[in-house]
């Protein structure tokens, strides 16, 4: 499938992948239909790793002859690909269709206040090539100079045909530069009057689709195979500061002001300082700070792992005080929007989001409440963030959303 020449930007807000189909009460017309029963087909074959058109039909609910015009169409864009026919069953052997990898791509960014990550995907949800530049409070200058000296290692790396980019996804934190943390420079907050898409367009040359890294991150869980088995969630990622994202029938739920997941920014009331919120403590930065405190500067995230008694007693009381700043507000979390899981994600090393969701989920499970919220580690990895920003184009132009069906107001004709 080429790539549309185009210019338009997706809006900065995600507000048209925010709408439900429910509250704009938006109609539809047959074309938009067709769009989204090809969006539906196409996402059961990128899930199912292979499978056939008899059995598209069971699980769509559409007729053989819709799923048969929908997967010509699939195969003419090259977006799946014929492997061979499955035999043992009765009648002539039916055909095994499965998603080609290379028939689309996307690239996604993550800019956050200690990182810049880049990373290429492809159709089938697979990471192709990654970099991550580890530059704390980089300024709009230097993510420009990062892309230009990174981009074409990651395309050639991952093999990317650039005819067959759909666009770019950035992923950042709201308020990227107006949350207070610690050694912010000043002149960061510059980032606050940033037009992405003017930013980057030179280096770029894509369409560009800019999302808040929580909501990003939480997006790339609900589109991989376990974000089917459990459609709503809640997501956490910790990174330099504290984001979350609630997740409900596998659409992300963004609020009226889109700042719903603001789990971060909650109040502390057990804080060490008067007025503190959540990230004060479960965050990327508060570890540092403890450990500036012990003499101990942070130089890399594996370093969390090491076995040093000074840097294990940091690690151990961060994740207890880190279980307790949570607990509240997911309790809140479980008794108000009654998700399946709690998830959780972000830069931290795998061990230790495994051992905090363990912690969490312990302290959880000791609070009367009429439901049982499991909390689990996110599937995805450390790149979460811009991983879910690269399905922002796939979004957009392949993959099914509620968005797909509606016609923004515009009139039909009877």
């Amino acid at each position: 499938m080429k790539r549309e020449d185009r210019t338009v930007t997706a809006p900065d807000s995600g507000e048209t992948r925010g709408k439900r189909l429910a509250v704009s009460l938006s109609g539809t017309n047959l074309a938009r239909a067709s769009d989204y029963n090809q969006r539906i087909v196409l996402q059961a074959i990128r899930l199912s790793g292979e499978t056939t058109r008899i059995a598209l039909a069971k699980q769509t609910g559409l007729t053989a002859p819709t799923i048969a015009n929908i997967t010509s169409r699939l195969g003419e864009m090259e977006l799946i690909a014929h492997i061979g026919r499955k035999h043992g069953g009765r009648g002539q052997p039916a055909l095994r269709l499965a998603i080609n990898p290379d028939g689309a791509f996307a690239i996604g960014l993550n800019v956050d206040r200690d990182h810049i990550t880049l990373v290429a995907l492809d159709l089938a949800g697979e990471v192709r090539s990654r970099v991550t530049r580890e530059v704390r409070f980089a300024m709009p200058s230097d993510v420009v100079d990062i892309i230009s000296a990174e981009l074409e290692g990651v395309l050639t790396a991952g093999k990317i045909d650039r005819e067959r980019i759909l666009g770019v996804g950035v992923a950042r934190p709201d308020d990227l530069g107006g949350i207070v943390l610690p050694h912010k420079p000043e002149g960061y907050e510059s980032w606050s009057q940033v037009d992405f898409s003017a930013l980057l367009k030179e280096v770029l040359p894509w369409p560009i689709h800019v999302d808040n890294d929580a909501a990003a991150a939480a997006l790339g869980e609900a589109q991989g195979v376990g974000g089917q088995e459990r459609p709503s969630f809640f997501y956490l990622l910790i990174s330099a500061g504290l984001g979350g994202g609630p997740v409900v029938d596998g659409s992300y739920y963004r609020g009226a002001r889109s700042r719903s997941g603001e789990i971060g920014l909650m109040p502390d009331a057990g804080g060490a300082e008067p007025g503190a919120v959540v990230q004060d403590t479960v965050s990327l930065s508060a570890i540092e700070e403890r450990l500036l405190r012990e003499g101990r500067p942070l130089k890399s995230l594996d370093d969390l792992l090491a076995l040093d008694p000074v840097m294990a007693t940091t690690v151990d009381q961060w994740i207890a005080d880190a279980t307790r700043a949570l607990t509240g507000p997911l309790v809140a979390v479980s008794c108000l929007l009654d998700p399946d899981a709690v998830v959780i994600g972000g830069r931290l090393p795998v061990p230790l989001i495994e051992r905090l969701s363990a912690r969490i989920d312990a302290a959880l499970a000791q609070v009367p409440m009429p439901n049982r919220v499991p909390v689990h580690p996110g599937q995805m990895p450390a790149e979460a963030p811009a991983i879910g920003a690269a399905i922002l184009p796939f979004l957009d132009q392949l993959l099914p959303s509620d968005a797909i069906l509606m016609q923004a107001g515009r009139s039909e004709e009877l």
